[in-house]
């Protein structure tokens, strides 16, 4: 009987990290094809300077191999990847002397702006101009809230994986997200289904 071998791009990420860790260099590049897109984009809404945000995430990914045998087995692989990268750019941050003393990315604007559109569109109320008001209103919030909501929404980390990325703890991330929906609440005049549609998948 002829056995069929699954593509490696149809695994998990908890099979794949696993078998990198035990040397596996397919594996590792499925997943490094697998998220660098995504690690640019987040590197690039903390800096704006491209070249070393690209320099930042293939480091991270160089750490990883380099150092397969000491990674632990039991991560969110994704959270993993995005918050190595954040740590990363604050330490160029602090290299550089954008920050004197701090240790933390606190200081860091949040440069993405990103957009709803393409999760709205089959919705009957998202007429183009609720949505470009919807994405302003997200847009317009503080950074931290901002960021906040985009590893939520976008990213669809949880509120713990959110706090560690952030280096606050549970209550204080629980806290930016809601503030960035209160605010976003206030400020929407649209359809409530509109906004209902982000709020869900933002809890």
């Amino acid at each position: 009987m002829k056995t069929t071998t699954l593509p490696f791009s149809t695994f998990d990420d908890v099979t794949l990290w696993n078998n990198l860790r035990e040397g596996d260099e397919k594996s590792f590049s499925v997943l490094f094809e697998r998220y660098y897109a995504d690690l640019l984009r987040y590197g690039n809404s903390l800096s704006p300077y491209e070249e070393k945000v690209q320099d930042c995430v293939q480091d991270v990914f160089t750490d990883i191999w380099v150092y397969r045998n000491t990674l632990q087995s039991c991560v969110v692989v994704k959270a993993y990847l995005l918050s190595s990268v954040r740590k990363r750019i604050a330490r160029l941050f602090e290299r550089d002397h954008i920050f004197r003393k701090t240790t933390t990315t606190d200081s860091i604007a949040f440069l993405l702006e990103f957009s709803v559109e393409h999760e709205l569109i089959d919705d009957d109320y998202a007429t183009k101009e609720k949505v470009v008001h919807l994405n302003k209103l997200l847009n317009d919030l503080p950074d931290r809230q901002k960021e906040a909501l985009y590893l939520r929404y976008h990213q669809g980390l949880s509120v713990e994986q959110i706090a560690e990325m952030l280096d606050v703890n549970y209550q204080s991330a629980s806290n930016l997200l809601y503030r960035g929906l209160l605010s976003l609440r206030k400020e929407w005049k649209g359809a409530f289904s509109l906004f209902l549609l982000l709020s869900s998948s933002t809890f």
